[in-house]
């Protein structure tokens, strides 16, 4: 892809393009979101953000971000952690997402120590070191330019700071990835139609996994951002990873 271009699904796009359809998608995705979650991965995703929760090692009192945090599954967790002492910031580019995290989080009596921010990942509203961890989970293969956000990430990070990136990514073994790619483009955006009356949302989103960098592409990329120690973790067999580096 040029700089003027971009992939939206397999679809290739004008770069400009592809937050308005991005943003298009998860209009439309909102009011069904947590459910489709739950149906799509038969729940694990939830053990997939505890893990990345563990892999972050934040602790009480500490400044988290929590970009394309949709509906405040991430800033939940992490606001356990660091507690009313710290501040977990959850944003996301899309207004519909944010707003159903937010009324999900004041609904649950989380009110203290969170704050929302609409915002974009490519450029981040916020001073240099301020953040001791910066999460995007499920939302960096919906972000134009990759190399931007990562670099307005490794910004606001204070120095020992860390990036937590949980991903769909490449999946490991052929048989597997056989099973996956049947289930991605067959089941999955039947699913959605049956469930949220939307297929070619849902088709999207199984064609935006394709196209997101794989374990090895990411890594680098977050290295040449800035990041040190850079590292991944594959979960279950690499249908999502956890990518971690830190600021030093």
């Amino acid at each position: 892809m040029t700089n003027n271009t971009t992939h939206f699904g397999f679809r290739k796009v004008a770069s400009e393009d592809k937050a308005r359809l991005v943003r298009a998608v998860f209009d439309s995705v909102a009011d069904k979101y947590d459910v489709m979650n739950d149906l799509m991965s038969l729940g694990i995703h939830r053990l997939w953000k505890r893990l990345a929760l563990q892999l972050s090692h934040v602790r009480p009192g500490e400044q988290v971000l929590d970009l394309a945090g949709g509906t405040g599954d991430m800033t939940r967790l992490f606001h356990e952690r660091v507690g009313t002492q710290g501040l977990v910031v959850l944003s996301d580019i899309n207004a519909e997402m944010l707003k159903r995290g937010r009324d999900r989080l004041l609904d649950e009596g989380v009110v203290a120590g969170v704050h929302y921010a609409r915002i974009d990942a490519e450029t981040l509203p916020f001073r240099d070191n301020q953040f001791d961890c910066v999460c995007i989970a499920f939302g960096l293969r919906n972000v134009t330019r990759k190399e931007d956000a990562l670099k307005s990430m490794y910004r606001v990070l204070k120095p020992g700071g860390r990036v937590i990136i949980l991903e769909f990514s490449a999946v490991q073994g052929e048989l597997l990835r056989k099973t996956y790619d049947l289930y991605s483009f067959k089941v999955l955006p039947l699913i959605g139609k049956l469930v949220a009356n939307d297929e070619d949302s849902y088709r999207y989103l199984a064609e935006s996994i394709r196209m997101h960098p794989n374990q090895d592409t990411l890594k680098q990329m977050m290295q040449a951002a800035g990041f040190e120690r850079s590292e991944y973790f594959n979960l279950t067999r690499g249908v999502v990873a956890v990518h971690r580096g830190y600021k030093v």
